[in-house]
């Protein structure tokens, strides 16, 4: 598997990433495969153009095998009502939009096949047992032996259809808690038939699957099998299952095994920011050597040097990556070309991909608007090239100078700090968000490409920017006052203090404020000074509870987090649980994180005042005093707008955006967006 000498993948600073994949009637032109996620413009027909453009970028982009988002081989399948599917004839028509525009730049294609089972978000869900998920209201059908039956025969006839459809082979979706999983799982399926019982007849059910896929498909086609090699739920499979499956999968007919990661149900993070960068990778290689198929590890794999290391040490021979593709469709190209730094870094925020995706809306991705509209968003030349004022360098500011330098326009960035980033300066000192500064990198690096005029520490008033066509504010947010009496006594202190030591708390601190920014002061205080579980596996691996060795069933063993720095306490004006409203896919890892090291949460809290003995709270109509400390104030912020009367009142053409705009918490998604749709159309 290791490059030939003298190839161009050979010369590269990756050869192993970038070096040809044989399959035997087939070759892969790298190692680089995009994984499954579902976008949301997988289940409307008149979706298809935007899903075509979108692979079309990544596959242009250098990718050796693209996998789609997952589609049900039947109705009862459906991830949600009239989802995305492929199990009739007139379906392919649409279908063959995405694979000729993947084929026009050389790149290949699979269809995922993806049975929800009872992840299905609707009541006609079937499941090998009738077990519903913690995560869904619906309660599933039994299948019958029958049912079992057609349910195969329906991911033959699938894959079928894909080959008709133009697609080079199927992802057979066997992990991550879907219905091939949970046939495989002894807490889902309890049937006494021909189709559960032991490992061997739980398996069955898998492997019938592939053979079937593989009889209706052909030879010359690729099956991919995504095989749960790490379950993270209690009572999930044992080491010696996983090696059995996988060996009786290949049997079956599968051509490469894809790495499954956790179920949507398990309390572990497997793809958060503040998981460490391929801390799975170490279960591809613990099956290496039980496995003659390729391997493909995924999770949390995101720059260039990381794919290479994984596959340069044998763990596996291919790397998936879905969100990192998402990020930046040139990925791959620039890695070729030895220009890292110049890729748009993946930082697993999810706040645009899958907390869209969960909400029902389309994805997107925080670092690049342009992910899943690219018929929509484009950076075309400007007509008139225009001299633009952006002030602040923050996410907004710093995506709009250089969309707008991209285009041709002359671009001023002040600020007035010594350096760019803004809030990012903020949430990269955060444990657990190191993955920030990564996107400093790339906006550094885009500011040089694209020529912006960048003036640091260079504070402006209106007068200096009487020249310019247009000035866009992007100056951010001022942290809202607080008002109770003691308001102005020393133990209360600003987050940015905080985060920047400038003032360093004592042992026992309250934190005013239960949004995003006061859960990141959170786990910024509760880690001793240097530390962050998520640049360090093993202690990760700890604090959540994970067998290192990958031997114990599900791979779970009793956490054992690190003690905290300090007591704390997280207080919230509003009633209900504090953290309620941050993200819907990494909220409860918030939550879980601070529970974890001991940090009281309170709602509905009366602030009464501060003094020397403490702060004076009230809850429920009990007063009590907290001994504490040092009271950090993340009470929300204002947007800052100084500058905003005297330029209107001077005729400039003023535009705001980011937190200038709103200031509802701070949210970088919005604000990049907005200032690259604002800069797209100067």
């Amino acid at each position: 598997m290791t490059p030939a000498a003298g190839t161009t993948a050979a010369a590269s600073p990756y050869p192993h990433l970038l070096a040809p994949l044989d399959l035997g009637f087939t070759t892969l032109r790298n190692r680089v495969l995009m994984g499954s996620m579902h976008t949301g413009l997988e289940d409307r027909a008149a979706d298809f153009p935007k899903l075509a453009r979108y692979f079309a970028e990544r596959a242009e982009g250098g990718v050796g095998l693209i996998v789609t988002g997952g589609f049900s081989p039947d109705i009862a399948g459906w991830l949600k009502p009239f989802g995305g599917k492929l199990s009739w004839r007139w379906e392919t028509r649409r279908h063959r939009q995405v694979t000729e525009a993947v084929h026009g730049h050389d790149a290949k294609i699979c269809l995922q096949l993806l049975h929800a089972g009872r992840y299905g978000y609707h009541p006609l869900q079937v499941a090998p047992s009738r077990i519903k998920a913690p995560i869904n209201p619906f309660t599933p059908r039994a299948l019958s032996a029958r049912g079992v039956e057609r349910t195969i025969d329906a991911y033959a006839h699938a894959a079928k259809l894909a080959r008709e459809a133009g697609y080079d082979g199927v992802e057979v979706m066997g992990s991550e808690g879907y219905l091939i999983n949970q046939f495989l799982s002894r807490r889902t399926n309890t049937r006494d038939d021909a189709w559960g019982g032991d490992t061997a007849q739980r398996m069955r059910f898998a492997t019938e699957i592939v053979r079937r896929v593989r009889e209706a498909a052909g030879d010359d086609f690729i099956v991919v099998y995504r095989l749960s090699m790490l379950e993270l739920v209690p009572d999930g499979s044992a080491w010696d299952d996983i090696v059995q499956q996988a060996r009786a999968v290949e049997a079956a007919g599968a051509t490469m095994i894809n790495t499954g990661i956790g179920w949507h149900e398990a309390r572990v993070p497997t793809i958060a920011t503040s998981v460490p960068r391929a801390v799975f990778a170490g279960v591809t290689a613990k099956l290496r050597p039980h496995a003659t198929l390729p391997l493909i590890a995924t999770n949390r794999i995101n720059m260039p040097d990381v794919a290479e290391r994984i596959l340069a040490s044998g763990a596996a021979d291919m790397v998936s990556m879905a969100r990192p593709l998402l990020a930046d469709p040139q990925w791959v190209a620039k890695a070729r070309a030895g220009t890292p730094e110049r890729i748009n870094t993946c930082i697993a925020c999810n706040q645009a991909c899958l907390d869209h995706v969960f909400q029902n809306r389309t994805a997107s991705c925080l670092v690049n608007p342009r992910a899943c509209a690219e018929t929509e968003l484009n950076y075309f030349p400007a007509a008139t090239p225009l001299r633009i004022a952006v002030v602040g360098a923050g996410p907004a500011g710093l995506a709009c100078a250089t969309v707008a330098a991209q285009r041709g326009h002359a671009v001023t960035l002040f600020d007035a700090a010594a350096d760019i980033g803004g809030q990012f300066n903020l949430a990269r000192r955060i444990p657990g968000k190191e993955e920030f500064d990564e996107t400093l990198r790339y906006f550094r690096t885009r500011l040089v490409e694209t020529g912006v005029d960048v003036r640091l520490s260079t504070p402006v008033a209106a007068a200096d920017l009487s020249g310019f066509d247009a000035v866009v504010l992007a100056t951010g947010v001022v942290p809202r006052a607080v008002d109770f009496p003691g308001r102005d006594h020393p133990k209360v202190v600003g987050y940015v203090d905080v985060i920047e030591g400038r003032v360093v708390p004592g042992a026992r601190v309250a934190i005013i404020g239960a949004g995003g920014i006061g859960f990141d002061v959170g786990e910024f205080l509760v880690e001793h000074p240097g530390a962050s579980p998520s640049l360090d596996a093993g202690t990760w691996m700890r604090e959540w509870g994970i067998d290192p060795s990958f031997e114990q069933p599900g791979g779970l063993v009793r956490a054992a987090p690190a003690p905290p720095a300090r007591k704390l306490w997280l207080l919230q004006r509003s009633p209900g649980r504090p953290g309620a409203r941050l993200g819907k896919t990494t909220g409860w890892i918030h939550r879980s994180t601070l529970k974890a090291k001991g940090v009281t949460m309170l709602g509905g809290v009366e602030y009464l005042g501060v003094d020397d003995a403490g702060l004076r709270i009230r809850v429920d109509g009990a007063e009590q005093t907290l001994e504490v400390d040092h009271v950090v104030i993340c009470a929300g912020q204002e947007p800052r707008r100084e500058l905003l009367d005297a330029l209107q009142a001077s005729g400039t053409v003023v535009h705001l955006v980011g937190g200038a705009d709103v200031a509802a918490e701070l949210d970088a998604k919005r604000a990049i967006a907005q200032a690259s749709r604002l800069a797209a159309h100067l």
